[in-house]
């Protein structure tokens, strides 16, 4: 793998629309904001990764719900002043020939072209602020020049139930995509668009059961195809850059077999939020050489007293006291008092400790935390919540999705949100 000149490479992480798959988490900052693994935020996956690569300049483009994610990356990524290195917020803005937001991926690329262009690069890292992975965006990039392409896609073999999901491309022997379909539905899903069984061996694919390519949302341009693509009007790369460009310029597909989940749903980000708790992680944070970059906080460690704890992840900061966790994970000052059972929970934790009840004089509003003898399942408790005492916390016999007075039921799933308070004794 060739050494890249990092002042060659931009990097550009998407930061989405308004997040409405993750709602209630989204309610209050936007989806690359929202909290990840006790101590991270889901951005700092895709910084890490670039960070890791060797390229350090790099912008976030955002719009919805923005004051959070400012703050997360003014405080944690800091490079010298001499490098030339950056992480750096492009939040929409009006502008005297634009007035209006980002309307889709492309859209929001090309309304910051003025400061992209700014910077001499010669290839355009675009990568997506909702994804857990890790990559070498060198190999990436080397790809990108071996084939000699204009743009390449990055992409993941998937099995049959996951492709209506994803644009799913045809790529020939020599991996130049020749065709691009979005989101497919059943009756579209052609054979002509399977990956050929006799190119498993080659492309390292295990197993016979059969495979689609699908895009991952990544995409690396050359400058001048860059600045081809963006003429128009077009708004998606998904939908309208890449089948477009697919007929005019040399477009090639990057193979990509490692661990990637897209966490832009409800039940998605709670799955994978647990797996990182679990015994096997697929997306392990102990890699002590790729560590995910955060926010340094100056913490004290844990305290765990007189608890059961299995196949659970506690950060930094937490008080545990005569609780039983199982398959849980508790966010940076989590408070957990006696009698507690949590089986199934993401506790985000708390943005500030609490000496006593600061609410004493409220009536019904219980301490940061979670109260003695509450029950918890299959929950996710954002941020600066108050649960009180006694009280019992599952969606065994709700709806799938439905809104309480003091929390929602998503995709099966109990979330009480940021600052949200679940009176004692509540039995929902």
């Amino acid at each position: 793998m060739s050494q890249i000149p990092e002042g060659d490479v931009l990097c550009v992480i998407l930061g989405g629309g308004a997040g409405s798959r993750l709602f209630p988490l989204t309610k209050e900052r936007s989806k690359p904001a929202v909290p990840l693994g006790g101590k991270y935020r889901l951005v700092d996956v895709p910084i890490s990764n670039c960070i890791h690569s060797g390229f350090r300049r790099i912008y976030v483009l955002t719009q919805f719900n923005s004051a959070s994610l400012h703050l997360h990356i003014s405080q944690s990524y800091k490079f010298d002043q001499f490098g030339g290195g950056f992480v750096e917020i492009l939040a929409a803005e009006q502008t005297p020939t634009s007035q209006s937001w980002y309307e889709g991926t492309a859209d929001a690329v090309r309304k910051n072209l003025v400061h992209l262009l700014n910077h001499p690069f010669k290839y355009l890292i675009i990568l997506s602020g909702d994804q857990l992975y890790r990559m070498d965006c060198r190999q990436l990039l080397s790809d990108h020049l071996k084939a000699g392409a204009d743009i390449t896609v990055a992409t993941t073999p998937v099995y049959r139930e996951a492709v209506g999901g994803f644009g799913i491309m045809q790529m020939n022997s020599e991996s130049r995509i020749e065709r691009f379909v979005e989101k497919p539905s059943e009756s579209d899903v052609q054979e002509s668009l399977q990956l050929p069984l006799d190119w498993h061996s080659r492309l390292k694919i295990t197993g016979e059961e059969p495979r689609w390519l699908a895009s991952m949302g990544i995409y690396v341009f050359n400058r001048d195809s860059l600045m081809a693509s963006m003429e128009g009007s077009h708004t998606d790369f998904g939908k309208h850059i890449i089948p477009g460009a697919i007929k005019t310029q040399k477009v090639y597909s990057h193979i990509f077999q490692g661990y990637w989940e897209d966490v832009g749903t409800i039940r998605a980000f709670f799955e994978a939020s647990l797996d990182l708790a679990g015994p096997n992680p697929r997306f392990s944070m102990f890699e002590a050489n790729r560590p995910v970059y955060t926010h340094p906080r100056f913490l004290p460690a844990s305290r765990i007293d007189g608890s059961t704890v299995d196949a659970s992840l506690i950060s930094d900061g937490c008080h545990v006291q005569g609780a039983t966790l199982k398959e849980s994970l508790l966010g940076v000052r989590s408070v957990v008092n006696k009698g507690c059972q949590l089986r199934r929970v993401v506790m985000m934790g708390s943005d500030n400790y609490e000496s006593g009840n600061p609410n004493a004089s409220s009536p019904g509003i219980p301490p940061m935390g979670i109260g003695a003898r509450t029950l918890v399942e299959n929950a996710i408790i954002d941020k600066n919540a108050r649960i009180g005492k006694d009280c019992v916390l599952t969606p065994k016999g709700r709806p799938e999705n439905y809104d309480g007075d003091h929390y929602y039921i998503r995709d099966g799933i109990i979330i009480v949100p940021k600052g949200g308070v679940i009176p004692d004794g509540t039995r929902d």
